[in-house]
């Protein structure tokens, strides 16, 4: 269902498909990235301590939430006519092999200019617990409609 820029309110909210992770779908990020970090691959290499954090395990690419949250954003906004311009994350819990995460965003602002339309949204990524695991916020664009001469 396409949206407007003009029915849009702060507090409008967007939910987007949830992810099965897997050793499976881990392994195939691994592939699509050519990044084949042992955080994402190796049980003996995980058993180990990074600092003050132990994973416990095996963990997903947090470019993983990113692709996630980018389809919520283009699924939502392509069918509108919008363009999903800008994304800045931060990746707060690590996704482990057996978890489901589901993005959602929240619109927080809109701006009409000159030349275009914006909204600013909160976005996150919340897991099967609903614990948040990665957050930030995006920009979409509501470009003006081309007028007849």
């Amino acid at each position: 269902m396409s949206v407007t820029f003009e029915t849009l309110a702060p507090g409008y909210r967007i939910e987007g498909p949830s992810f099965d992770v897997s050793r499976e779908s881990i392994r195939a990020f691994c592939e699509a990235s050519l990044d084949f970090n042992p955080l994402h691959l190796d049980d003996d290499y995980m058993k180990g301590s990074f600092g003050k954090t132990n994973f416990g395990g095996i963990i997903m690419h947090g470019m993983n939430n990113f692709g996630l949250i980018t389809r919520m954003l283009t699924d939502w906004a392509y069918p509108s006519n919008a363009i999903h311009r800008r994304l800045e994350t931060r990746w707060v819990k690590p996704v482990k092999p057996g978890d489901t995460i589901r993005p959602h965003g929240v619109l927080k602002s809109k701006l009409a200019t000159e030349k275009s339309r914006w909204v600013v949204i909160d976005v996150e990524v919340r897991n099967q617990s609903d614990e948040v695991v990665a957050t930030g916020e995006a920009l979409v664009e509501f470009p003006h409609r081309a007028t007849s001469a």
